[in-house]
């Protein structure tokens, strides 16, 4: 029973040895270059959460490919239809909304497409023709050379009008 107590305990110890091994430092960028983000699964920036235009234009130089130009793209005609609008980035995905009265749209990168999210997607006209499980919300998947920037402004517009969300 000694031997197998004492083994047990030697286990746990080379448990919590491991557990708090150091993690390893993050690479810090050379003098002069700036470190490009990480992309996550699907090609979506990891932009640390913050305030602004800047960090919502570092997340659409940092999308991949045909991507970054949509999200120019996106990014354009949501300030030329709402010039006050506010913009963070939280989740790494960008989101726009209307000073104290919360967000009504954001965006995200998967592999094939860019996905905008209207949170109040339902009281749109027409309806965006993605469904989502929550109810009010509803999708638009944007793929290279498909954006129809006349509904997107049309969308921008009613969604910048109707109560935003809070998060």
């Amino acid at each position: 029973m000694a031997d197998h107590t004492s083994e047990k305990s030697a286990k746990a110890a080379a448990k919590r040895v491991v557990a708090t091994k150091p993690r390893k430092a993050t690479p810090k960028p050379q003098s002069g270059k700036e470190a490009k983000p990480t992309l996550l699964a699907g090609g979506n920036p990891q932009i640390a959460k913050a305030e602004g235009d800047a960090p919502v234009q570092a997340y659409i130089a940092a999308m991949p490919g045909w991507k970054s130009d949509i999200g120019r793209r996106l990014d354009a005609i949501i300030v030329r239809t709402v010039p006050s609008v506010h913009k963070v980035v939280k989740w790494n995905s960008p989101f726009y909304g209307i000073e104290g009265q919360g967000w009504f749209l954001s965006f995200h990168v998967f592999t094939r497409y860019v996905k905008v999210t209207f949170f109040r997607g339902t009281s749109l006209r027409p309806v965006p023709p993605g469904e989502s499980k929550h109810k009010e919300v509803r999708y638009l998947d944007v793929y290279e050379d498909q954006l129809d920037e006349a509904q997107f402004a049309a969308w921008v517009k009613q969604a910048s009008q109707l109560p935003g969300e809070r998060m």
